[in-house]
């Protein structure tokens, strides 16, 4: 009789000390766990070879990427329970390596080598990150691979996920009823307007994605713009778009790190979900050269995601999933520690608006793109990347709503010597 998923049951709660939130299906066909609620998927013993040679969140991951693992049901709902399950929990049980050391876990772990058999390592899928130096240094060419890796997926895909807007950050909503495009167009609106952006201006758009930022703001506001990105494929797309708006003579769209940008000054700078990228090791840097790049009295919004911050800094760790699949090379920083360094580098910063909610809403229009289209996804990148945009924007959207993770608007000056900052009496005039 088959009884694969009721031994996968037993070890999983073994393993981890608790009851399994989700029911299981193995691949003999065999289930087991509680009914009526998603049902993880195991469809081969590839998925636990796969957990034996990587324990954790990489293995995870690699047999998610390879379809060697599956939900059946309410993706959100899923991950939910098994965050509890498997990642909220103390640091002992999420490092089962460690785990598998002692000798009450023993027996356990033959039961999961034998379900595993033949013992190999299969290879990891091809979406994943394969590295050419130390990524986390983020010198220049490492943010060049790393940017590829994630953007150089191909234009047709992002536009079945992201919509005609082509803005790949948070949105902002007036009303969970707005369209997609609606609260993106709000979303650039709002940055506009806390940027004061005139008709003669200069903006430098660093991170400029598609060029959306760029073209509202030529085209709304009547700046000149240059958006600078590391992808060569953006830099493409986004100058078609400029060609077809006519907006050839106000827009330049340049291949280049914001490190190389010389022709400063300019009258503001947005950066909008660019700094994810940059490190902490380089942020203070990052930091300086926008300051530098702004004239006197110019303005910068920096739009970036957050993470809670930690008694211990130091122990903080890059997303496993996150680093080989998504961002490699990404950090959070916590937003106090974004306003210190930005006021480090010389900006006086006037204010930070917190949007965590409008992210998960974006996240969840998203997902619902891609599963709406889901075999026209997979064709227009591949199976596995498909898998993992799923994957990270589902379990993103939950991050976001249960205050894991969080967006912030920062809004700094570039204020003189003598305190002139130009900005209203009034907060948030913008609105």
């Amino acid at each position: 009789m088959p009884d694969a998923a009721l031994r996968l049951k037993n070890l999983a709660e073994q393993l981890l000390g608790a009851p399994l939130p989700v029911r299981i299906r193995a691949w003999d066909g065999s289930e087991a766990g509680p009914p009526g609620g998603p049902t993880l998927v195991v469809r081969n013993r590839r998925a636990l070879r796969r957990l034996m040679w990587k324990p954790g969140e990489l293995g995870l991951a690699r047999a998610w990427v390879a379809g060697d693992l599956d939900v059946d049901g309410d993706l959100y709902a899923a991950l939910d329970r098994l965050a509890g399950f498997i990642w909220e929990r103390d640091e002992d049980a999420k490092n089962l390596r460690e785990s598998l050391r002692d000798p009450k876990f023993r027996a356990a772990a033959r039961t999961l080598v034998g379900l595993a058999a033949p013992f190999l390592p299969p290879p990891p899928p091809q979406e994943e990150m394969r590295r050419r130096g130390r990524l986390h240094l983020h010198t220049k060419g490492s943010d060049r691979q790393a940017i590829s890796h994630h953007y150089d997926v191909g234009n047709d895909f992002y536009e079945l996920v992201l919509g005609p807007s082509m803005v790949y950050s948070c949105a902002y909503w007036e009303s969970e009823d707005s369209t997609l495009e609606e609260a993106q167009r709000d979303k650039l609106e709002l940055i506009a307007r806390k940027l004061a952006l005139k008709p003669g201006m200069r903006l430098l758009d660093v991170g400029c994605g598609w060029g959306s930022m760029a073209i509202h703001a030529a085209r709304e506001h009547g700046v000149t713009v240059v958006g600078v990105t590391l992808s060569q494929e953006q830099a493409a797309y986004a100058r078609k778009r400029i060609a077809e708006e006519g907006l050839t003579d106000r827009v330049e769209i340049r291949v280049q790190d914001y490190r190389d940008v010389r022709d400063g000054p300019y009258d503001a700078i947005s950066s909008i979900g660019m700094a994810e990228h940059v490190g902490s090791e380089q942020y203070l840097e990052y930091a300086h050269a926008l300051h530098d790049l702004l004239k006197p009295g110019g303005r910068l919004l920096n739009h970036q995601i957050a993470r809670r911050p930690q008694t211990d800094e130091s122990t903080y760790e890059v997303d496993d999933f996150i680093d080989a699949y998504v961002f490699p090379g990404g950090e959070l920083a916590p937003v106090g520690s974004t306003v210190g360094l930005l006021e480090r580098a010389g900006f006086e910063v006037r204010d930070v608006e917190a949007i965590r909610e409008h992210y998960a809403l974006t996240l969840r229009r998203w997902v619902a793109n891609l599963e709406a289209r889901w075999k026209e996804g997979q064709r227009l990148t591949s199976p596995g990347r498909a898998r993992i945009w799923r994957l990270y924007m589902a379990a993103s959207a939950l991050s976001f709503e249960r205050n894991r993770i969080g967006v912030n608007q920062v809004l700094a000056v570039k204020t003189p010597e003598i305190g002139t900052s130009g900005m209203p009496l009034r907060a948030r005039a913008w609105q």
